[in-house]
């Protein structure tokens, strides 16, 4: 007699299984790369899109385009999560490899079609991958990091895709110089770390050619007393990660009391307690005092008189980036200050209004560490778009620092291996000779795109770019 039939899923669940689930991944694939591959190369174009907020954003950065976009195929989401990855881990390309990642995927149906088993592409790809990798050590070019010269043409070749273009020259000093600053050397490794100590502050407003590097940091703050100097030259500077009011209980306090002088007692302690801290900062003259939590009026009027310039509440990546900057420690505790946790290694600070804001500005630093990249322009969506640029130029010169080799662009590295590739394909035996080659041709979408973009004849010119590609010497044509 036989059982029922045992039901394990969901009875509202569907599943989907084999070749019209493999179908539908290619095309979900295919779909996100389409709407992005009109963003490649010099010729980009701008997309422009409304975010869920009512917001609107321009750009033809393909990790900023995908990031509004609302998807639910789990392939889309997974390409989608591909440039997200790419834009973290190198900063560019982000357009470059969801139109990679598709073309290997339309490349591949074929074969699902002719009922050829995916663990025999994938393995042909694998092999691909591997032979790619080796090719392009192969044909790199070894970059001399201390030749300015070189670094600056490397990140205009970054920029010259971006809406930046006009402004090349300034961006891409601003994008050396910030890397260089925030580059740190310790027992022959390099420590380059652009989003904890190279913050970019937009300031709408002015031309963007007002834009540059501070050699210090900045913050939207002001003294936190009117009579607190706003010009301080070479600043004794003190970070402290402590509150300078009394301490407060972590939810409701109740004290019980039986007699009217106790409550004065209890008052007068909390001045004993907000003049001792006070105390333990005057005693190691310091001209500037930063603070994570916030400052009393009882402390402010014992740091005015003693002269002392107070900002609260500022951020503890802000702090970290000062202490960074001027050579401070910082403190949690009033008690344990000590004189080397006093910094003066900046030469300005100085409080500046810039429209209807406050700025604090930390500058002329002698040896920083940390820096501020200031962008001015006409509007807050400008300055977004100015900024992702800014961004992806500085990842470009942080990675040329950290692998100093160089590879031709246009299309050309990519048709120099799908060449290679298809040499190599012949040495081959059995089925999996052909996702090989086709991994080489999938190649070619890259040189392919940008010729499309600029309106160029597709076939005459990529035929002409095979042509060169054959011939010994010519890696650099694209």
């Amino acid at each position: 007699m036989m059982g029922r039939p045992v039901l394990v899923l969901s009875q509202n669940m569907k599943r989907e299984s084999g070749r019209k689930v493999q179908t539908g991944n290619i095309n979900a694939a295919k779909t996100i790369a389409d709407v992005i591959r009109t963003c490649l190369g010099p010729r980009a174009m701008m997309k422009m899109l409304l975010d869920p907020m009512g917001g609107i954003v321009m750009t033809n950065d393909g990790n900023a385009i995908l990031r509004e976009i609302q998807v639910q195929h789990p392939a889309a989401k997974s390409m989608i999560e591909i440039s997200r990855t790419q834009d973290e881990e190198v900063g560019d390309g982000t357009t470059s490899v969801i139109i990679l990642a598709g073309e290997m995927l339309s490349v591949a149906e074929q074969f699902l079609e002719q009922q050829m088993h995916p663990t025999v592409v994938i393995s042909a790809y694998r092999q691909a991958l591997d032979d790619m990798l080796s090719m392009l050590k192969d044909i790199s070019t070894p970059v001399d990091t201390t030749d300015r010269e070189m670094m600056l043409k490397i990140i205009n070749s970054a920029i010259n895709t971006k809406a930046l273009n006009r402004w090349a020259d300034m961006a891409c000093n601003i994008a050396l110089d910030a890397v260089r600053t925030v580059e740190l050397e310790d027992n022959g490794r390099k420590e380059i770390d652009i989003k904890k100590y190279a913050k970019v502050e937009k300031i709408p407003g002015g031309f963007i050619e007002d834009s540059c590097v501070l050699k210090g940091v900045m913050v939207n703050k002001d003294v936190t007393h009117p009579r607190m100097r706003r010009l301080i030259k070479n600043p004794r500077i003190m970070l402290l990660d402590c509150s300078l009011e009394y301490k407060k209980g972590e939810s409701q306090t109740d004290i019980e009391i039986t007699r009217e002088e106790d409550f004065a007692r209890i008052l007068q302690m909390e001045e004993e307690y907000i003049q001792q801290i006070c105390e333990d900062i005057i005693r190691l003259k310091p001209d500037l005092i930063f603070t994570e939590k916030g400052i009393s009026d009882l402390a402010q009027h014992y740091l005015v008189k003693a002269n002392i310039t107070a900002i609260r509440r500022i951020r503890k990546t802000d702090n970290n980036r000062i202490a960074r900057a001027c050579g401070a420690r910082i403190a949690s505790r009033t008690d344990e200050l000590r004189e080397e946790d006093v910094g003066t290694g900046a030469g300005l600070f100085e409080v500046k209004k810039i429209g209807d804001e406050y700025f604090t500005f930390i500058t002329e630093c002698k040896d920083p560490k940390a820096c501020t990249i200031l962008l001015r322009g006409a509007s807050k969506e400008i300055l977004a778009e100015v900024e992702r640029n800014l961004q992806d130029a500085m990842q470009v010169c942080r990675n040329v620092l950290l692998d100093p080799s160089l590879l031709p662009g246009g299309g050309a590295v990519e048709m120099a291996v799908s060449q290679r590739l298809t040499e190599r394909s012949r040495a081959l035996t059995g089925v999996e000779q052909w996702p090989y080659r086709a991994v080489a041709q999938a190649l070619e979408v890259i040189p392919r795109t940008l010729i499309q973009n600029c309106g160029a004849s597709t076939i005459r010119v990529l035929t002409a770019l095979r042509a060169k590609h054959t011939q010994e010497g010519n890696l650099a044509w694209g």
